[in-house]
C-alpha cells in the first residue's frame, strides 16, 4: 500500500508508513456551546502540533427522537451520560451548523485540516456545499451501509472507526464503501468505551486489520494518557485520533477522557518519534554506529613482550578499545610466539603473531 495524500485548501499531509501518523484533535462537544471556545480549541489544537481537526455534524433531530425513557434514555450508570435522553445528550453535544465554516476556515488559517463525522444523509450534503476533505464515520454508524455509501461517492477519504464491529460487519462495511467509489480507506481501532481501559484496547488489532482490508489502519484512542498511541504507531498505526479539549475541569460532554494541550503536544512529539524509530529491517552497524566500533573489545597486549616470547593470559587480554584481533580468536593466539617485541597497549595483529 502507497501513502496517499489528504488534501484541503492548499494543506497536503501524506497518510500512509512512509510518513509520520496523521494526528487529528477531536473537539467533539468540548465547545460547551460557545464558538469563541471552539476557536479556542482550534487554536489551542495548532498550537499543539495536531495535523487535523475534526468536528461531529448532526442535530438531536437528525440523531434520534424527542422521547425520554425507555429506549431512549441512557441507563448504564456506569456512563458518563447516565440518566439523560438521547436526545438531551446531543443537544448539549452538537455543534451548530452555521460555526462550521468559521471553524474550518480558522483551521486552515492555522495549517490544520479540518474535516468532520456526518451522521446522517444531509449532514453529508452539507459538508460537500463546505468542500470538505474527508469524511469520518463514527463507531456507532460503522453499519450504516446507506451513509458510507454515500460519503464514499463523494471520492474522498474515508476514515471509520471499528468499534464494536465484528469481522463479517466490517467485511460489509469495507466492501461498501469500496464498491461506492472509496479509494483511499483509513480503519481506526476503536474501543467504544467512555473512557476506555487500556485493557480492553486490544492494540494487535491494527497489524491484523491492515493484513485482511490491504487499507491503512490507525487508532481512535479513547483512554487516558498518550500510551496506547504511541504503542500503537509502533504496531503499524498511521492515523490517531483523540478527544482534545482545553481543560478537563471545564467540564463538557465528553471532557473527562479527552486530552489537555500539553497532552496532545506530547503525542504529536512521541508518535512522531515513535514511527521514525521503527525504521526498517537493519543489523550490523548503522553510519551513525561507526565511531563506536572503537569501544567494543579487542585482543591487546597488557605486559611488554620479548621476541619469540609465547602469548599467554598474562600478556593478552580482551580489553577496550577495539582496534585489535577480535576476542574470538584469542584460544588461537595462546602458545604461539611474538614475532618481534611488543610493548605494552598494542592492539594484536596477525603481524605481530
Amino acid at each position: 500500500m502507497a501513502d496517499f495524500c489528504l488534501r484541503d485548501a492548499g494543506l497536503n499531509r501524506m497518510i500512509g508508513p512512509g510518513s509520520p501518523p496523521l494526528v487529528i484533535a477531536e473537539m467533539s462537544g468540548n465547545h460547551n456551546q460557545s464558538l469563541e471556545r471552539a476557536l479556542a480549541i482550534v487554536a489551542a489544537a495548532a498550537a499543539a502540533g495536531a495535523h487535523a481537526l475534526k468536528l461531529q455534524t448532526y442535530t438531536a433531530d437528525t440523531m434520534t427522537l424527542n422521547l425520554a425513557g425507555g429506549d431512549f434514555s441512557i441507563g448504564d450508570e456506569a456512563s458518563l451520560w447516565s440518566g439523560k435522553s438521547l436526545y438531551a445528550l446531543y443537544q448539549e453535544a452538537f455543534t451548530p451548523w452555521d460555526w462550521h465554516e468559521t471553524i474550518f476556515r480558522r483551521c486552515r488559517e492555522l495549517g490544520m485540516i479540518p474535516f468532520s463525522t456526518p451522521f446522517d444523509e444531509t449532514a453529508v450534503d452539507f459538508l460537500e456545499s463546505l468542500d470538505v476533505s474527508c469524511y469520518k464515520i463514527a463507531s456507532f454508524e460503522n453499519t450504516d451501509l446507506p451513509l458510507i455509501r454515500k460519503c464514499a461517492a463523494t471520492g474522498k477519504p474515508l476514515i471509520i472507526s471499528t468499534g464494536m464491529a465484528t469481522v463479517a460487519e466490517l467485511d460489509e462495511t469495507v466492501s461498501a464503501a469500496r464498491a461506492a467509489g472509496c479509494r483511499d480507506l483509513v480503519l481506526l481501532k476503536c474501543t467504544s468505551t467512555y473512557p476506555a481501559t487500556p485493557a480492553d484496547t486490544n492494540l494487535r488489532t491494527i497489524p491484523h486489520l491492515r493484513e485482511l482490508f490491504g487499507c491503512e489502519v490507525g487508532l481512535s484512542d479513547h483512554t487516558m494518557g498518550i500510551g496506547a498511541a504511541v504503542a500503537a504507531v509502533a504496531l503499524g498505526a498511521t492515523v490517531i485520533e483523540k478527544h482534545f479539549t482545553l481543560r478537563r475541569a471545564d467540564g463538557g460532554v465528553d471532557a473527562a477522557f479527552s486530552t489537555e494541550p500539553e497532552e496532545l503536544r506530547a503525542l504529536v512529539d512521541e508518535s512522531a518519534r515513535a514511527w521514525q524509530a521503527l525504521g526498517g529491517i537493519h543489523y550490523g552497524t548503522t553510519q551513525a554506529e561507526q565511531k563506536s566500533l572503537a569501544f567494543r573489545r579487542s585482543l591487546y597486549v597488557v605486559k611488554d613482550m620479548k621476541a619469540g616470547e609465547e602469548f599467554s593470559p598474562a600478556n593478552v587480554r580482551p580489553i577496550r578499545p577495539g582496534y585489535g584481533l577480535p576476542p574470538k580468536y584469542l584460544d588461537v593466539i595462546l602458545g604461539k610466539k611474538a614475532r618481534r617485541d611488543i610493548a605494552t597497549g598494542t592492539p594484536l595483529s596477525w603481524e605481530l603473531i
